[in-house]
């Protein structure tokens, strides 16, 4: 799983949902958290994780490219999913377009708010510079102290960190008009087809409480990422330069 947390901090949330796996499925499950989708997204590749609690961007690319397969939903606020860029309050710019020739700051590749989205919608212009910052909270920073003109991350995100700040350190130049689908828990392809049955029946029946506390969802569909895969597989193509100075998004 990503956390931003200390890793002591997200294990002792899951500790208890863990020990269920292992009791109920009699096998060995270790929780493994990163820092940020680009640590996530190579344990991945590698097939490392037999199961992921899956922020939007990084799930597209497990089911499109790794063949992972979605299992659950997680609990979210679908109100905060959108992508939006922020500038300083006192910033001269108050359209897209006007961030030609200047240097924005992104979430790591596989942030569905804080780079796939943003890329989206800055296609055609030409940055001076990307930088691409581990956590939301360090795009705010380089926001406040100009070291990008404008950064990109979630409205949770935004609303989480910001209060940090001092008061009208920022305004959002810009909102993505779609939500970002939510979380979800996925199930690796290396994993035998019977014990998947086995895994999805001990996940879907577990306690309430412990449901509570892992934070998914057990009677829901899982979410369409139609549109987030399209997205993705746009990006892909759109981002070729985006380590150049100057950066071109097209």
């Amino acid at each position: 799983m990503i956390s931003y947390d200390e890793e002591e901090k997200i294990t002792n949330r899951y500790q208890r949902f863990n020990r269920y796996l292992s009791s109920v499925l009699k096998a060995h499950v270790e929780i493994e958290p990163t820092f940020n989708e680009r640590k996530a997204l190579k344990r991945i590749q590698s097939q490392a994780w037999s199961l992921v609690f899956a922020p939007p961007g990084v799930a597209a690319i497990a089911i499109t490219n790794f063949q992972y397969l979605p299992l659950f939903p997680m609990q979210e606020d679908m109100t905060n999913l959108r992508s939006i860029l922020v500038v300083r309050n006192n910033s001269p710019i108050f359209e897209l377009r006007q961030l030609q020739g200047k240097a924005i700051a992104l979430g790591e590749i596989g942030s569905a708010t804080g780079y796939y989205f943003p890329i989206y919608n800055l296609y055609g212009l030409t940055l001076a510079e990307v930088l691409l910052a581990p956590t939301a909270k360090t795009i705010l920073e380089w926001v406040a102290e100009e070291k990008v003109i404008a950064g990109a991350l979630s409205t949770k995100e935004f609303n989480l960190y910001s209060p940090q700040f001092s008061p009208k350190e920022f305004r959002i130049l810009y909102t993505d008009s779609h939500l970002a689908p939510p979380s979800t828990i996925l199930l690796a392809p290396t994993v035998d087809r019977t014990y998947q049955n086995r895994i999805i029946k001990v996940i879907k029946d577990a306690p309430p409480d412990l449901v509570q506390e892992a934070g998914y969802v057990p009677n829901a569909s899982v979410p369409n990422y139609e549109y987030m895969i399209s997205v993705v597989e746009r990006v892909s193509a759109i981002a070729t330069q985006l380590d150049n100075k100057p950066a071109q998004l097209f």
